[in-house]
C-alpha cells in the first residue's frame, strides 16, 4: 500500500470513528455535535459539504501525523502517542473556534458549551488513538513525500 493510501485510509477510519462518537453524544447527556452541518453552515452551503470539508481536515491531519508527529513524540505506547495528538488537535480546533466566534463567523458558546467541550475532547483523543494504533507498526516507513 503507498503511502498515499495509507494516509487517506487512515484519516478516513480515524475521523469516521470520532464522527460516530460525536453524533451519539446526544445519548451520552451532552449537546448534538452535527460538525457537517456547522461547516457548511459556516461556509454558506450544505452539510453534505460540511461533512466532505470534516473529512478532508482528517486527512490533512493524519499525513502531518503520519510525516511529523508520528515519528517525534517521544511516548512508547503508539495508542497514547496517537491520543496526545488527538489532543493537540482538539487544542488547535478550540483556538480555532474561539477565533472564529471573536470575529463574528460563529455564534457565541451558549449553554452547554463545557460539555460540548468535553465530547469534542473525547472524539480527537479516539481519532488520535486510532492514527496511532494504524501507524504503530509503520514508525519508521512512512517518510516518502505524498507524491
Amino acid at each position: 500500500m503507498t503511502t498515499s493510501v495509507k494516509i487517506l485510509v487512515a484519516g478516513l477510519v480515524a475521523t469516521g470513528a470520532m464522527t460516530l462518537l460525536l453524533l451519539m453524544a446526544p445519548m451520552m447527556g451532552m449537546p448534538p455535535m452535527n460538525i457537517g452541518a456547522m461547516l457548511g453552515g459556516m461556509l454558506g452551503t450544505s452539510a453534505t459539504v460540511g461533512w466532505m470539508m470534516h473529512f478532508m481536515i482528517g486527512v490533512v491531519f493524519t499525513a502531518a501525523y503520519a510525516f511529523f508527529f508520528n515519528k517525534r513524540l517521544p511516548i512508547s505506547s503508539p495508542v497514547v502517542r496517537g491520543a496526545v495528538y488527538g489532543g493537540l488537535v482538539f487544542v488547535l480546533a478550540q483556538v480555532m473556534f474561539a477565533l472564529m466566534r471573536a470575529m463574528g463567523l460563529m455564534p457565541s458558546a451558549g449553554e452547554g458549551m463545557l460539555l460540548g467541550m468535553m465530547g469534542s475532547l473525547m472524539g480527537h483523543l479516539l481519532f488520535g488513538a486510532v492514527l496511532g494504533g494504524f501507524f504503530s507498526t509503520q514508525r519508521a516507513t512512512v517518510t516518502r513525500p505524498l507524491v
